[in-house]
């Protein structure tokens, strides 16, 4: 079982279909909490009775268990912490009102604290990869959730790794977004100043397209941020990737990840990247600095109600290493803060470099006896090559691209200045892998095609071109010889696009979107009369293919072409 792609069903189907996932796949350790099945129909019945659908009409989601979902408890794995909300967390509210279903929280390593995935009193999630090895951490929960089929997407958190590291080992997609683009109101802080909640999803598009609902600027969040819309362009033909000097690569071991790593650096390349080896070494001191460093006494602040007055709720290895603050003075939190600053001038000097840096998302696939084992090592091996990027206020994605010679997934991180979320996403889609070995696309065989209405983004039939594994290219107009016509009758309301004499018409917004040549086909097919699709002319002079409606609809539809497209009549004031 791995992912499965956002419903097209109507939302009480999906929410069937996710409660039969949820038995099939029979892992206690899954959930936390979880709604009642009755619940969840209901929920899904009052979005269907909704005028307008969402732009996530019917998707499925779960949260990790730091995150507020309203009427379930938010435990953080520790009974004695929990605490019923009575508001969902700010990014939730978004998604609900997009059309999404929240069904339950998932588990997680107690306070968000490892990238293992082992440490909750709730048990631990079983891989859905292959049971013997580790879920990764700390968003276990969510990342099995979605690599095991159970939801359309869920969300994480991420302070060190635990929306990536999770993400890398169960093959899926992890959004790990730029510090204050999604916000922590209604999150439990693990380090406050470095968390973000992140996004695991079966794709990039689909992560992508949670992500610019979830972004939003929240006043009551102090580290909150207006940020560029979250949407994933066309990959550039020519950019610079930055990759750890071959002296500095770190497997520990793990041969099947060293040479797995080596091929995915030419996958890269042939989608236009000059890689060049950069010193990594400044950027791995500064991921000891994470838990060597006083950080950890933003974890001792977070719990430190527990830690004084109940240490025996904590799991053992948790409270070691938070407990292990009390020890910090201001004194110590100054000296690091100094360190930091010094390595983030030294950081910025290698990303002035390049364009983005490439690192291998797990550096060693670990089992679960050998966690065990040798906890706390292990996990910092895991975080080699995460930890470094929240201290440096860096945003990162994971994402499978090739795969390894014991058939396990190979996925990279992509890692870039605050707000290139975005810019990471286009070439993490067009280097993105097919799980579990399935063919990769060919970034060649795609095809273009303009929309100019309800699948415009953010719009209710959005989610088509993302289920066909559509990725949004840029804006654009057509040239001035259309005119825009609001149909009668058309649920979600739909406009058509007519062709008219040269220069006798308008030039109209529309979106152009990139879809494999597959994926086209099934869109095209389920494209109901009377539009369909033709060739379009844009204002560039470029012809692409696009929605165009049969002349007859329109005879007695309303003209909306003053208003330049869908999007700005939507927004106009109805009479």
């Amino acid at each position: 079982m791995h992912g499965r792609s956002a419903t097209t069903t109507s939302p009480k189907d999906a929410v069937l279909r996710t409660y039969r996932a949820i038995k099939e796949y029979d892992d206690p350790a899954l959930f936390i909490s979880l709604k009642s099945e009755d619940e969840a129909i209901a929920e899904a019945e009052q979005i269907e009775r909704r005028s307008e659908r969402g732009a996530l009409f019917g998707r499925v989601f779960a949260a990790k268990d730091n995150i507020d979902v309203r009427g379930l408890p938010t435990t953080a794995a520790c009974p004695a912490f929990a605490y019923t909300p009575e508001e969902s967390a700010f990014v939730v509210q978004l998604l609900e009102a997009a059309g999404a279903i929240a069904i339950g929280k998932t588990n997680l390593d107690q306070f968000a604290t490892g990238l293992v995935g082992v440490r909750s009193p709730y048990g631990t999630p079983r891989n859905a990869l292959r049971e013997d090895l580790i879920p990764g951490g700390s968003s276990s929960g969510s990342a099995v959730a979605v690599a095991a089929g159970v939801v359309d997407f869920a969300l994480g958190t991420d302070t060190a790794g635990s929306g990536r590291i999770p993400a890398g080992m169960n093959g899926i997609v992890g959004l790990k977004p730029s510090l204050g683009m999604l916000s922590a109101t209604g999150m439990v802080p693990a380090c406050r100043t470095l968390d973000t909640v992140s996004v695991f999803a079966p794709n990039v598009a689909s992560a992508c397209e949670v992500a610019a609902i979830a972004a939003a600027y929240d006043a009551r969040d102090a580290y909150s941020k207006p940020f560029p819309r979250m949407i994933a362009g066309a990959p550039p033909g020519h950019f610079r990737v930055g990759v750890p000097r071959a002296d500095q690569r770190m497997f520990f071991g793990d041969s099947a990840s060293e040479k797995a790593f080596a091929s995915d650096i030419g996958r890269l390349e042939q989608i236009g990247a000059e890689v060049i080896e950069v010193d990594f070494e400044p950027l791995h001191a500064v991921a000891r600095l994470l838990y060597e460093g006083p950080w950890v006494a933003e974890r001792y602040a977070a719990t430190k109600a527990l830690v004084e007055g109940s240490p025996d709720v904590f799991h053992p290895i948790t409270f070691k290493i938070i407990s292990g603050a009390r020890g910090l003075t201001a004194v110590s939190a100054f000296e690091a803060t100094y360190r930091l600053a010094d390595f983030r001038r030294t950081a910025s000097r290698i990303l002035d470099r390049v364009d983005m840096l490439l690192v291998p998302t797990v550096p060693r696939f670990y089992t679960t006896k050998e966690v065990e084992a040798e906890p706390i090592q292990l996990n910092s091996n895991l975080g080699s090559y995460t930890n470094f990027v929240n201290l440096l206020d860096l945003c990162a994605i994971s994402v499978p691209v090739g795969e390894r010679d014991d058939g396990l997934p190979s996925s990279i991180t992509l890692i870039g200045k605050a707000g290139t979320d975005a810019y990471l996403a286009s070439v993490a889609a067009a280097a993105e892998g097919r799980p579990m070995g399935g063919p990769t696309p060919s970034v060649a065989d795609r095809i273009n095609i303009a929309v100019v209405g309800a699948h415009l983004s953010g719009l209710p039939l959005n989610g088509q071109l993302v289920d066909a594994g559509g990725v949004f290219v840029s804006e654009a107009r057509t040239s001035a010889d259309y005119a825009l016509f609001a149909l009668e009758g058309t649920k979600p309301a739909k406009p058509g696009l007519l062709r008219v004499a040269t220069g006798a018409g308008s030039s109209i917004a529309l979106e152009i979107w990139s879809l494999p040549t597959q994926g086209f086909g099934r869109f095209v097919a389920d494209i109901p009369s009377p539009l369909g699709i033709g060739s379009v002319q844009l204002s560039s002079g470029v012809t692409v293919k696009g929605f165009l409606v049969e002349a007859e609809a329109v005879k007695r539809a309303r003209d909306i072409s003053q208003f330049g497209g869908w999007r700005a009549f939507l927004d106009s004031p109805r009479d």
